[in-house]
């Protein structure tokens, strides 16, 4: 029986020594330098809205069509993923991205396509982090083709995948 208990005892001495000898030789952080402060606070500071500077109002224009895309495992179709997709525009222009819809839609399925290719609609494809990569794509390319001035981001409103 003691040759049972002597490993788990050993391996929870080793284990508590281990975190205690981290946390002990853990370095202590360096204290940030004036320069290092006022980057941060360029970047962390959002613009303040308030009454002499409002926020601008926003609108979404709805793509007509959902986009399908195609996951392709040896050389057939393995699964569809189907998205809906809303464009953030500032107001007044939710016209303009109508009159660019092919562009925009041309420009939304490269990306989705190749986030296909790279696996990023494989597994947990809805996790948070895979999300916003692919969202962050989408705005970068909506951006480049509308202005940045013009889109604020794109929404996914739904997503779904239909395995074969």
């Amino acid at each position: 029986m003691l040759k049972k208990i002597l490993p788990i005892v050993l391996l929870l001495i080793g284990t508590g020594a281990g975190v205690g000898a981290g946390m002990a030789l853990r370095p202590t952080p360096e204290p940030a330098t004036a320069k290092q402060t006022e980057v941060l606070e360029e970047v962390e500071q959002p613009e303040p809205y308030g009454p002499d500077n409002p926020a601008p109002m926003m609108e979404y224009a709805k793509l007509s069509n959902q986009f399908v895309v195609p996951i392709i495992k040896e050389r057939e179709v393995a699964a569809l993923v189907v998205l809906s997709l809303n464009i953030e525009v500032t107001e007044g222009n939710k016209e303009s991205v109508f009159q660019r819809e092919p562009k925009l839609r041309d420009s939304f399925l490269s990306v989705l396509f190749d986030h296909a290719n790279m696996g990023g609609f494989e597994g947990a494809f809805t996790e948070a982090n895979n999300i916003a990569v692919l969202r962050n794509a989408l705005r970068e390319v909506a951006q480049k083709d509308m202005g940045k001035d013009v889109v604020n981001d794109v929404l996914i409103l739904e997503i779904a995948r239909q395995d074969y």
